[in-house]
């Protein structure tokens, strides 16, 4: 075999051994006994070992010297493979597999915390990820910056710096936006009442389904904190129930369905590579999002939503345009995956500063929860009541994802600019999500973005989809336009 073929056959079993450990921190999630955490620890870090060896093989590195790609396809996954080289030889063996244990147990340890308030529970841990993961910055950046030499395993192509210059370009139009809707003489009123688990998950179901979520190649099931997990032929997702607030289960799913069709309809001829995956996590999250929030709380799916609810659950007290409102209530709260979209952004840009200053070094984990809290006054208003509302919120760090949060809104910013988009082409795209049939979008984004997996890099991914440059632009006038109407501001 040619140089080219050798390391599409690695690349092969490397992919299909990362998707069992997925399916491993899947288990993990789901159905997994509390009690084998640390055993699943060791598990990951001996599958870590193994999928290291291979991705540092010097064989590998010898065919990629004498590899000649024979088209374009074999070009980007050449792309793909000499950045995992590069990247993975100058992480220590020893450091991979120790992080793939350490952060497996303390998922769980986070777990307990975060349900028993107690963060001097998960302090240990965390200071120990955070070593572990300053010591992987330190030798992926070779004298560069940290923290950007981290955000390149999640959006490649981007720096620190120039998230930082966008948030500050945000910003002021987002804290002007909420103090106008938030001040407001009209405020919509919440949707009430107790929604049954079995309803609930019905409903979620049938989003799933109208989304497009292939169920013969995937399924739902219960987590605490929602996700999407595998790629190509196997694509799971997980939401969760709360009795009284049923559209966090239900935009859960949509949120998860949006990752789960990316990875399902990504081009079957790319997979068991590292093209047959979404091409980096702010890409990933502009589908996400765009089938949550564009789509999903756009005031043409709420109507058919709200006739489905009243279906399942019995009058709603309030008519379609109430239920619009209500879907898309901005108000004063705690949790990120629960906040509206004029808030959302804000949500980010705290933990965005936050991180950038642990891997600095500028900000201790021990000082963390007081920083934590000083900011969220200062951006929300709020005090933080009680640490499962604040820094034990989310499972980010205790799994060592820093530079992973700024994805989300960069994810955002994508879905503005494919919305845009989308509607340039499909101008009676109202029309089908008043009949609940979101694949009239969803097929456009597929053919405009999915099935491309990683072939681009991931700003060309989007300009390729959108036919113009990505900014924050087309986000932030959807914003205002939505809102503003919703409120009356």
């Amino acid at each position: 075999m040619s140089a080219f073929d050798n390391i599409a056959a690695h690349e092969r079993t490397s992919w299909s051994l990362a998707q069992v450990m997925g399916r491993l921190g899947w288990d993990q999630e789901t159905v997994m006994p509390r009690g084998a955490a640390e055993q699943r620890g060791e598990e990951m870090a001996a599958l870590e070992e193994v999928l290291h060896a291979r991705r540092t093989d010097p064989q590998l590195g010898e065919w990629l010297a004498d590899a000649v790609a024979p088209d374009a396809k074999g070009e980007a996954l050449l792309r793909h493979v000499r950045r995992s080289y590069g990247r993975n030889t100058r992480v220590p063996a020893k450091l991979a597999s120790e992080l793939a244990r350490v952060t497996s147990v303390a998922q769980g340890t986070w777990a307990e915390a975060r349900a028993k308030d107690d963060v001097a529970h998960f302090l240990p841990t965390l200071e120990r990820v955070i070593a572990l993961k300053r010591e992987e910055a330190a030798a992926l950046a070779q004298n560069g910056d940290l923290y950007d030499s981290l955000l390149a395993d999640y959006e490649p192509g981007i720096t620190g710096d120039e998230i930082g210059a966008m948030f500050a370009r945000m910003r002021p139009r987002l804290v002007a936006l909420r103090e106008k809707v938030l001040g407001a003489a009209y405020q919509p009123k919440p949707l009430t009442g107790s929604f049954g688990r079995e309803g609930q998950l019905r409903l979620s179901t049938k989003l799933a389904e109208i989304y497009g979520y292939d169920f013969a190649h995937g399924r739902i099931d219960m987590a605490v904190h929602p996700f999407s997990s595998g790629s190509g032929g196997d694509v799971r997702i997980t939401t969760r129930v709360a009795e009284n607030d049923p559209f966090n289960c239900l935009y859960s799913t949509i949120h998860e369905v949006g990752h789960a069709c990316y990875e399902q309809n990504i081009d079957p001829a790319y997979r068991y590579s590292p093209l047959g995956e979404g091409v980096s996590m702010g890409v990933h999250e502009s589908q996400s999002r765009i089938y949550e929030n564009q789509l999903g709380r756009s005031k043409a799916l709420t109507g058919w939503l709200h006739t489905q609810m009243s279906a399942e659950f019995g009058d709603l007290g309030m008519d379609p345009t109430a239920f619009y409102g209500a879907v898309n209530r901005v108000q004063p709260g705690y949790i990120r995956t629960e906040s509206d979209e004029v808030q959302y952004n804000l949500h980010i840009m705290m933990r965005f500063d936050l991180e950038r200053a642990l891997i600095a070094g500028d900000l201790t984990p021990g000082d963390l929860e007081a920083a934590w809290n000083d900011r969220f006054v200062a951006d929300f208003g709020v005090a933080v009541d009680r640490p499962s509302h604040g820094m034990l919120q989310d499972v980010h760090w205790s799994v060592g994802l820093f530079g992973y949060f700024p994805t989300y809104a960069l994810g955002n910013v994508y879905a503005g600019c494919l919305m845009k988009a989308l509607r340039n082409d499909l101008p009676d795209i109202d029309a089908a999500l008043a009949a609940g049939q979101p694949t009239v979008a969803t097929a456009w984004l597929r053919e405009k973005l999915q099935q491309h997996g990683g072939l681009r890099e991931p700003r060309d991914t989007i300009t390729q989809a959108c036919g113009f440059e990505p900014d924050e632009g087309p986000l932030l006038d959807y914003l205002e336009e939505k809102f503003g109407a919703i409120y009356g501001v």
